[in-house]
């Protein structure tokens, strides 16, 4: 867990890392989490109290491009434009939760979050976490996402700028590896990280939709099992399927 002072702060310490004000001063922030909290996750089969305690704590806002901050707590992925890099998001709450939730995170698991982006879905994850390695291939984004970690004085967590597919297998093995959007399919490269017992959460497309799916690692064998349909930005290709698990 966290060792988080938030809520002791001072309002110089929450401004955008880039330094800009723009209005989000002048909205309750800590309201729009509690509503996201019980109007989206509460109605959403999100019932694991460790996940929702998490979700109302960790500042979404300070996550996402200014001129998107007071549209941070709606339930739709916020596009990473505004730091000039196209083409990737912070997932909707409600899918993120309830992907997390799945991986049933253990306070002594340690957890790679692959396409952390800003570092939110870090975030959230220690807090149930003991600790937790982002993975980052843009440069930018995870700058920005150290930066506001370090704002935060979140100490159980940091993030790597590296490529999705190829995780951080010299810090490994690992308890849970989440996948923070939609792919064809599981790179072998990274359930190759996997501890004996560890699990992938993932969203797997299927068409124009996504199926959740928790894969278990015991022994030398893989299994999985579906979960729930859910919508997230892709974040993998299948470039090379013979590294990829289906």
């Amino acid at each position: 867990m966290v060792a988080w002072r938030l809520h002791g702060i001072q309002r110089g310490d929450i401004e955008p890392a880039d330094g800009s004000k723009g209005n989000w001063q002048m909205i309750d922030f800590a309201h729009a989490r509690k509503t996201m909290v019980d109007n989206q996750l509460r109605t959403s089969s999100l019932t694991d109290r460790r996940v929702l305690n998490a979700m109302g704590k960790v500042p979404r806002e300070l996550f996402v491009p200014e001129a998107r901050r007071d549209l941070a707590y709606i339930d739709e992925a916020q596009p990473f434009a505004g730091y000039g890099v196209a083409a990737r998001y912070l997932s909707a709450p409600v899918p993120f939760a309830r992907l997390v939730q799945l991986a049933a995170i253990a306070a002594t698991d340690k957890v790679l979050d692959v396409g952390a982006g800003t570092g939110y879905s870090t975030a959230v994850i220690a807090e149930l976490a003991a600790y937790v390695i982002g993975v980052e291939a843009d440069a930018a984004l995870a700058e920005r996402g150290r930066d506001t970690l370090a704002r935060l004085g979140i100490t159980n967590a940091e993030i790597l700028e590296a490529a999705f597919e190829t995780g951080v297998p010299a810090s490994g093995p690992y308890d849970v590896i989440m996948i923070e959007g939609s792919i064809a399919a599981v790179p072998k490269t990274l359930l190759d990280q996997l501890r004996d017992g560890g699990r992938v959460a993932a969203l797997i497309r299927n068409g124009k939709t996504s199926v959740a799916h928790l894969y278990l690692k015991t022994g030398k064998a893989i299994t999985s099992q579906a979960g729930f349909d859910a919508g997230m930005p892709s974040i993998l290709t299948d470039k090379t399927s013979g590294n990829f698990v289906f």
